[in-house]
């Protein structure tokens, strides 16, 4: 078998399996609006268990399958069942993460374009409004060029991240990126706890409503549990792939989660306390994250 680069630590791994579906933008953009809206601990309780019955033994048999075959999908499935379909398992899980990164790379830009706005102290205008906020958002996402110019940058850096390899690129930036989105979540987690009615965001987010939980919530569950993993897209593959035949991977698997469940609560947190505080909708839907979070940043100076 050939030589295959290794992770350089456990802790690596973790984060950078993590961050590969979760909260990179999945559980911080995607899953609050999903939970307010669909039941609130109702659903979040429908969702850990989707994760753990689910998407723990999925995890655990996509590292399983990379860390013995040592392949990408493709490869992996074919040694897995020679001269059989098999490998197009592995051709519609990568071309699925293609299907994902057409709009993850358009929301990645997004997310650019508001560090930019950021750093410029374009923030510092909005005056707590979310409706400001909402018009900022609305005028860019609008505009033909700018949404597209700063895609570019975002799938740019990601090129840069990848090319250096999984030691030196994916891991290292992973323990950056990671520990500093975590940290930025928590200070707005509390920051929102501390605006009068921040408190409401909570009762909202985690007292059950069963009467808004339905089969359509129950589908979204399970279908944000697969999303917020990257599986069936051969990401865990790839990075199992990777990792040392000594590592356990139970308890690898189990770290993912853990971090992909905690971080999707601290951003429902952050998100939904603000919402009330500044008595914006929230059904808002996925744009909460992009109409209300800006609105604080100049509370947190």
């Amino acid at each position: 078998m050939q030589n295959r680069e290794q992770w350089g630590s456990k802790l690596g791994f973790i984060l950078a399996a993590s961050g590969s579906g979760v909260w990179g933008i999945g559980n911080i953009w995607k899953f609050p609006h999903m939970a307010g809206q669909n039941g609130g601990a109702a659903f979040t309780m429908v969702y850990l268990l989707c994760i753990l019955v689910v998407g723990l033994t999925i995890v655990i048999a996509e590292f399983a399958i990379g860390r013995s075959t040592q392949l990408s999908p493709v490869g992996a499935f074919e040694k897995l069942a020679p001269n059989s379909n098999w490998k197009w398992v592995g051709f519609l899980g990568v071309a699925s993460a293609f299907v994902i990164l057409s709009f993850y790379g358009v929301v990645g830009g997004w997310i650019l374009k508001y560090i930019f706005v950021s750093i410029s102290g374009g923030f510092d205008t909005l005056n707590n409004d979310p409706e400001a906020a909402k018009s900022l958002f609305v005028t860019f996402t609008g505009s033909t060029w700018s949404p597209i110019f700063f895609q570019i940058i975002f799938m740019a850096l990601c090129v840069y991240v990848i090319i250096n390899g999984v030691k030196d690129g994916i891991e290292n930036w992973s323990k950056i990126m990671m520990p500093i989105i975590i940290i930025l979540l928590a200070v707005l987690a509390v920051r929102g706890l501390t605006l009068d009615g921040g408190f409401e965001g909570l009762k909202f987010l985690f007292l059950p409503r069963f009467e808004d939980l339905n089969a359509s919530a129950i589908v979204l569950a399970l279908g944000h549990s697969f999303f917020t993993l990257s599986l069936g897209m051969g990401t865990m593959i790839t990075y199992g792939s990777y990792l040392d035949r000594k590592q356990n991977l139970l308890n690898s698997a189990l770290w993912v989660l853990a971090l992909d469940t905690a971080i999707a609560m601290l951003a429902g947190v952050a998100i939904f306390t603000t919402v009330f505080a500044l008595g914006a909708d929230p059904a808002g839907g996925a744009g909460l994250i992009f109409f209300i979070l800006p609105s604080v940043f100049p509370q947190l100076a």
